[in-house]
């Protein structure tokens, strides 16, 4: 019969098998183990010592393009938009700064910047869709001719409310009652006078990171600015890097192959000098999408496009015109 002392020499016995094994283990082992970690440690230090390097020298180069691009701007964007009548529009979220200094860069470049219209947080707002869609049909004087959901249409007539006036409308449109009743409704905020003078318009992304839940409020100003160009014909929507990654407002516009052009390095020097040399060949009637995101066809416009003498409307003017009377 097994008795308690045979239990306990075996519980014993075992024990110490286990301590021999983990003495001799980590005796034998112990040397090339640290050895090998060591080298690990000593490797990735130098990897993050490379990448801190790099990363100097990176914020040094853009010191220097941003320099460069201050200095050289007023050569570079000479009567590339000579005579134009420019409306500045910021979508919700848009940085100030950018949208102050876009609507400089193209005053540097001859323009004439009318007045600016501020989307508010409303206008895309998925719960005031139905608003948005009854105040377009109030204030269109053809609301029978409005097709598209309740953002295409409010498009439309803002876009009509902005670009120059066709012959047809004299008189029969009354664009600054329209931009007055979408800023008492509580959808957009109006500074200057940018009541039927546009030619062209510069759309200023929301800045800052993609958020999930942000879709619905991006399908909105896509929809707001693709009706916003037909009517008045050349635009430019200028947003920072993260519009162009997934899920942004510029990499949505390029799948959806967007009518108007893109940048998506706005709110540097550099990046401001090529927002205003692509709507200039928008202006002319040219379309593309520069910047350094997936999809730009390059970092700016190649040709650039010729100064203006802003004696005469661009074709696209001319289109854009025809475009109000529709």
């Amino acid at each position: 019969m097994i008795d308690f002392r045979y239990h306990l020499v075996s519980i014993v016995a075992v024990f110490l098998a286990l301590t021999v094994g983990l003495v001799l283990g980590t005796t034998m082992l112990q040397d090339p183990l640290l050895e090998s970690m060591q080298s690990e440690t000593a490797d990735l230090r130098g990897q993050s010592e490379d990448l801190r390097a790099e990363r100097d020298e990176a914020e040094l180069l853009n010191a220097g393009a941003d320099r460069l691009a201050e200095a050289t701007a007023g050569d570079v964007l000479t009567d590339r938009l000579k005579g134009v009548e420019l409306v500045v529009v910021a979508a919700p979220g848009a940085d100030e700064d950018v949208v102050h200094g876009l609507g400089e860069r193209a005053e540097e470049a001859g323009a004439e910047v009318a007045g600016r219209v501020l989307m508010r947080d409303a206008l895309l707002a998925d719960d005031g869709a139905t608003f948005v869609d009854e105040l377009a049909l109030q204030v269109s004087d053809a609301p029978t001719e409005l097709t598209g959901g309740p953002h295409d249409k409010a498009g439309a007539e803002l876009g009509r409310a902005l670009a120059v006036q066709g012959e047809t409308d004299e008189g029969g449109h009354d664009a600054a009652a329209v931009l007055a009743a979408f800023e008492e409704g509580g959808l957009i905020t109006v500074q200057g006078s940018p009541a039927a003078v546009a030619r062209a318009l510069i759309v200023v992304a929301p800045a800052g990171q993609v958020e999930e839940d942000t879709e619905v409020a991006t399908t909105a100003l896509i929809a707001l600015a693709t009706a916003m160009n037909r009517k008045v014909g050349a635009m430019v929507l200028a947003g920072g890097s993260e519009a162009a990654h997934e899920g942004g407002i510029i990499a949505r516009s390029l799948a959806e192959d967007a009518s108007y052009s893109t940048v998506d390095v706005a709110g540097r020097p550099a990046g401001d000098v090529v927002a205003v040399l692509a709507l200039a060949e928008a202006v002319e009637g040219g379309r593309g999408a520069y910047g350094v995101g997936e999809g730009a066809s390059g970092f700016l416009p190649e040709p650039l496009p010729e100064a203006r003498s802003g004696d005469a409307p661009s074709e696209i003017e001319v289109d854009a015109a025809a475009r109000t009377e529709e």
